[in-house]
């Protein structure tokens, strides 16, 4: 501490100043002797100006270091410094470790999706923020593009919005990526998922690349499977290998955390949620590691407008310009999922979308006229033949055509056509190299060579195959045309663009489809009828022999009856004939012949018996008879039994009867029989009586109704059969099915409840 001291000039002052500065400096030196005697290594002594540079009546300011002891009189010991921790101030300057920043950023991200950090999920920092910056550049320019709609849906859906970075680990948000075994799409779709997600996949559209369907089919599923699993890093890894195939693993190892799962999975399920980790980690804190640069190309989102197509043709190139871009391809960005550029004729109705602020530039124009102009070309403009240039003192390339024999038969012949079409085909399940061989004609080991397969390769599902199919050979020309001295150029006619061939050919192909389809209803209306007609002529064939046995029975019964009351009358015939002696000594000469018993074809045999003697006449004329003796014709109908191949006509013919007379005989509603069924050929009362009673009953039984019904996804035979309450042999038999087999759009016979 500092004070100025104030000492007068040694003058010829008067004596009362000078006292008085003596005592002050006196009461200074007491007050101060406590201090000097703790700081008397460090005293040093006040220099005093030289009496010769004093100018009598100036003063002297004098600095005088006061201790802290003196100022403070409560301290009751001198201040110290703290003592400083070398360890601790090490640590202090030591810079942070990439481990330690990262894990301290982790924490700070709060959200239910995984974030835990580990020794793997740095690894794939690393591999994000230093190694492949570029790639996760690209991403960042396409990150306002696609996640406000991402963004969209997880909310409507109650998700975590982390989720968002899923799409970049599967497709680094590019819409039309497709991985070897055949995922497509930003959330990398599979053909049996999108089916049961009713994602639809066709030639022209897969729905897999829309940005709006795909989203909502992946909340979807994420949905579902967090209601399977209750755990999101559990989630992450059965999108990525199977639900089914994580539910084996738990239930073999009896764990359910991820990290405790993770050396029993494959290394691409290992390396899913780590990566996932990685990346969000990556795109919140791309500021942090200069991963944002100016100089890249930014995409935002854009308000959407709509253009509903009910099957018209479009180019979609066409309605690019008419939307006033220069870049014919711009629609492409927000319509990924047309998979050629546009929309054939008979297409399905569709929506297609442009951006919002485009509809200007159509002004007044109406939605027919705007259709008109989109239509696909047929005849467009084909680029010139490409001019060789000749150069002085350079002789020319020898074309084709000089190198061509000019007489002989290659000069007749020639090969200006090509021999072979390439063709790519995709690989379905059960498949060979032999059987895809067979398929187009061609030997296994050209397919082998085409795609350099080894000798015993298997093919995936999914995997495409260059095929080279054989063209029938050109007819020959009729007469060779001479050649010309000097050989000219000839003008080659360049391909069309096949796109725009594709959307030209279109209407043609659609337009045979459609008639193939007519015919095939056609067919299966006809199929329907007759099965229709079969299980009705069916169901009468049941009645009539139900009518039939009844019928016999009633007869079988009648003849017993019959049979016991003549044979009453023949005991009372017999006793009357030995009570009377005067019957039988008039008649002892002739012996009287015994009734035989009546069968079912004689019923009234017995009135013969009374030739005789009248006395059993009488007896047995008391017997009433109930019906009459049959005609002849009844006597000699046939009743036949039909065989499996038999029909009425060859029948009828067989016997010498018109088809008629068979169905009168029979009552029978049409020309249809079924095996097993037993028809009379002959007249007869009975069985117009024993048909009479099983045409009221059809009548007043409805015919059954059968329908068709489309095969949807998710759809077994079984479950078709609960629906319309049939049972599944039925379904086999009105469909002909080896099986319970059935396919997603298959028609199928069904009967209507």
């Amino acid at each position: 501490m500092k004070a100025l001291q104030q000492l007068p000039a040694p003058a010829n002052c008067p004596r009362k100043p000078r006292l008085a500065g003596r005592l002050l400096l006196l009461a200074l030196a007491l007050g101060a002797l406590p201090a000097l005697a703790q700081r008397t290594p460090h005293r040093r002594a006040v220099p005093q100006p030289p009496p010769s540079t004093l100018i009598p009546g100036d003063t002297i300011r004098q600095v005088v270091e006061l201790p802290a002891a003196t100022l403070d009189s409560l301290a009751a010991e001198p201040l110290t410094e703290p003592a400083v921790d070398s360890a601790r101030l090490v640590w202090l300057q030591t810079p942070a470790t990439l481990y330690e920043v990262v894990n301290d950023r982790m924490g700070c991200i709060e959200t239910a999706a995984p974030h835990q950090f580990n020794t793997a999920v740095l690894a794939y920092v690393r591999l994000f923020t230093e190694r492949q910056r570029g790639y996760t550049q690209r991403v960042l320019e396409r990150e306002q593009f696609y996640f406000p709609i991402f963004e969209k849906y997880l909310a409507q859906y109650n998700l975590p919005l982390e989720l968002k970075y899923l799409s970049v680990v599967e497709s680094a948000l590019i819409p039309t990526a497709k991985s070897p075994v055949g995922a497509v799409g930003l959330w990398q779709f599979m053909p049996p998922t999108a089916g049961d997600l009713r994602l639809k996949r066709d030639e022209w559209v897969d729905e897999r690349m829309h940005p709006e369907k795909a989203t909502e089919a992946a909340c979807k599923h994420l949905r579902y499977l967090y209601g399977v699993f209750h755990d999101w890093e559990l989630v992450l890894a059965a999108y990525n290998w199977g639900a089914g195939n994580m539910q084996r693993v738990i239930r073999k190892t009896g764990k359910r955390n991820f990290w405790e799962l993770y050396p029993h999975l494959p290394a691409e399920t290992r390396n899913y949620v780590p990566t996932f980790t990685a990346i969000m980690y990556a795109m919140k804190y791309a500021p942090e590691h200069s991963l944002n640069d100016p100089a890249l190309r930014y995409e935002h989102f854009e308000p959407l407008d709509t253009l509903g197509v009910r099957g018209q043709a479009l180019d979609l190139r066409r309605l690019s310009r008419a939307l006033g871009y220069t870049d014919s391809l711009t629609l492409g960005r927000y319509n990924p999922e047309v998979r050629h550029g546009g929309l054939p004729a008979g297409y399905r109705p569709y929506v297609l979308r442009y951006p919002s602020a485009a509809r200007e530039h159509l002004g007044d124009v109406d939605r027919a006229t705007l259709l008109t102009y989109c239509q696909p070309l047929t005849d467009l403009p084909l680029p010139l033949a490409p001019r060789p240039v000749y150069l002085a003192g350079v002789a020319p390339w020898p074309v084709r055509n000089d190198l061509a024999a000019t007489s002989g038969p290659r000069a007749e012949t020639g090969e200006a056509a090509p021999r072979y079409r390439r063709l790519h085909y995709t690989v379905r399940r059960g498949q060979t190299v032999a059987s895809v061989a067979e398929k187009f004609d061609v030997s296994p080991a050209q397919v082998r060579r085409w795609n350099e397969l080894p000798k015993h390769a298997t093919l995936k599902p999914g995997r495409e195959l260059l095929v080279f199919v054989p063209l029938p050979p050109a007819e020959a020309p009729a007469a060779s045309v001479a050649a010309a001295p000097l050989p000219a150029l000839k003008r080659r006619v360049v391909p069309m663009d096949s796109v725009s061939l594709a959307l030209a050919n279109a209407n043609a192909r659609y337009a045979r489809e459609a008639q193939a389809i007519a015919q095939r209803e056609a067919t299966q209306a006809k199929e329907l009828l007759r099965v229709q007609k079969l299980q009705a002529a069916r169901v009468v064939a049941q009645q009539q022999q139900a009518i039939f046995r009844a019928a016999a029975l009633a007869k079988a019964a009648a003849a017993e009856e019959k049979a016991q009351r003549l044979a009453a009358a023949e005991a009372a015939r017999t006793e009357a004939t030995r009570d009377s002696d005067a019957v039988a000594s008039a008649d002892s000469s002739a012996e009287p012949t015994p009734a035989p018993i009546p069968t079912r074809r004689s019923r009234n045999r017995v009135l013969a018996l009374g030739a005789t003697a009248p006395t059993e006449i009488v007896k047995v004329e008391a017997v009433p008879t109930p019906k009459a003796s049959p005609s002849p014709s009844l006597a000699k109908a046939e009743v036949y039994t039909v065989r499996p191949g038999d029909d009425l006509t060859h029948l009828a013919r067989a016997r010498g009867v018109s088809i008629a007379q068979v169905r009168e005989w029979n009552q029978l509603p049409s020309e249809m029989v079924v095996a097993g069924q037993r028809l009379r050929f002959g007249p007869g009362p009975a069985g117009a009586v024993a048909a009479s009673p099983a045409r009221t009953r059809s009548a007043e039984r409805p015919e059954p109704q059968l329908s068709t019904h489309v095969v949807q996804p998710g759809d077994t035979l079984y479950n078709i059969s609960r629906r319309f309450k049939v049972s599944v042999q039925e379904l086999r038999r009105l469909n002909h099915l080896t099986s319970d087999d059935v396919k997603l759009g298959q028609k199928l016979v069904v009967q209507a409840s």
